[in-house]
């Protein structure tokens, strides 16, 4: 069972106590990330996650790497559209340590011109390797065409031309209206005493950034069918539909859609494109959700001359499905094996840290497993029916592909054919 404790500046610490481990997971989470960059701010999230891995007062870069290394443990951190998040695992014995590092750079990183300077070329490398991956790079360019002109289509990493623009004074400004109080959830998890955790984090008590109230346009979203001209061994495709907010009453309903259709090796999609036909060796789908929108997706790799066949087999199952709908069968199996993945994955710290951590940014509050498990055993055949007849519709349908120059092909003509 997990506790929370939220500091008077807003600030929120919630931890779970796990007794029978020797390892424990610590997380800090903001709420905030490349859907909160204005213009030219893009890529500044993710840039600030790399500087507060540069040095700090008492620490250069180096001895910030060697500090959880040291005693075997781990220090990393992430950035999403909406979340940016700075992590550790350590052994119990060393989360003292663990506090007082993560603690350092979030509040005592020097942000030097000459590191800043550097790290713009290390981020632009990475850009250009993220560029140099084509199964990779087809993701965000479906968002960024998809979304057009909304933060959320724009990648993570930013782009050259504002990355060389950064500096002190840009990054102390995102910091002061995007890393305040009432967006910083720290999370714990491992063999640690609650009321511990909270007093090792007391500076987090201290920080005194104001609110600054901001309000997130949602992206409306278009229907893109094109062709994308890239020198690749393989072509790459996306076949997929605005999804659902994270909000949203349907999400249980789309999770069980998702697994059925790409969600591992007994999918439909997996089976029918890999195991039937061998058309592709990835093949599947997913739901990138976000506070108030999504986007459920298909993705294969295949030969450029069976991309058709492909783009084909795909939206044949997809009407397939919204046609005939599962057996009752089908659906107790899914079930089944949502449940079992998510309990398995849960034996981690990291996994029930990271679940204290997003879901409470997300919903305000902790969403157990057991809650979620809940929602899946509601889902009814009527419930897959009608979700499938509210994002499967024809004028809703999305294709890019990424590949040779010499692809071309009626993405129209493909879909009316499926219909």
């Amino acid at each position: 069972m997990y506790q929370k404790h939220t500091f008077a500046n807003g600030v929120r610490v919630l931890t779970q106590e796990i007794d029978h481990v020797r390892s424990v997971a610590i997380g800090i989470w903001v709420g905030t990330g490349s859907r909160h960059e204005t213009s030219g701010y893009e890529g500044i999230s993710h840039f600030i996650e790399h500087m507060l891995f540069k040095g700090t007062e008492t620490r250069s870069a180096r001895q910030l790497a060697e500090s959880l290394e040291s005693v075997g443990g781990q220090l990393n951190a992430f950035t999403t559209k909406e979340i940016t998040c700075y992590y550790a695992k350590v052994l119990d014995e060393h989360i003292s340590l663990a506090i007082e590092v993560l603690s350092d750079m979030f509040f005592n990183s020097r942000f030097d011109p000459v590191e800043i300077d550097k790290e713009k070329n290390v981020v632009i490398e990475e850009i250009k390797m993220y560029q140099d991956t084509p199964d990779d790079l087809i993701h965000d360019l479906f968002s960024q065409y998809v979304w057009d002109n909304h933060p959320l289509g724009k990648p993570i990493l930013g782009d050259e031309t504002t990355i060389k623009q950064f500096d002190r004074q840009k990054i102390q400004h995102y910091l002061h209206t995007n890393y305040t109080p009432d967006r910083i959830v720290i999370a714990v998890a491992g063999n640690i005493k609650h009321q511990d955790i909270v007093e090792k984090l007391a500076a987090f008590a201290n920080l005194t950034r104001p609110e600054v109230q901001t309000s997130l346009a949602k992206p409306e979203g278009s229907v893109v069918r094109r062709s994308v001209s890239k020198d690749t061994e393989q072509m790459h495709l996306i076949v997929g539909v605005p999804g659902l907010g994270q909000n949203d009453k349907d999400m249980p309903v789309l999770h069980i859609i998702n697994n059925i259709l790409g969600g591992g090796l007994s999918s439909r999609l997996f089976q029918e494109i890999r195991e039937q036909r061998g058309l592709a060796y990835s093949v599947f789908s997913y739901h990138s959700t976000y506070a108030d929108t999504g986007l459920f997706a298909i993705y294969a790799g295949t030969n450029n001359t069976k991309t058709n066949e492909v783009i084909e087999c795909i939206l044949e199952q997809m009407n397939n499905l919204k046609i005939k709908g599962i057996s009752e069968e089908e659906l107790r199996k899914t079930k089944a094996q949502i449940k079992g993945n998510l309990f398995l994955g849960l034996e981690s710290v990291s996994s029930i840290m990271s679940r204290l951590g997003k879901t409470e940014l997300s919903f305000n509050r902790v969403k157990t497993a057991e809650e979620t498990v809940e929602e899946l055993e509601k889902v009814s055949l009527a419930d897959i029916n009608r979700v499938m007849e509210r994002l499967w519709l024809e004028d809703r349908i999305s294709i890019l592909t990424l590949g040779q120059k010499e692809f071309s092909t009626d993405f129209d003509k493909l879909i009316k054919a499926s219909l």
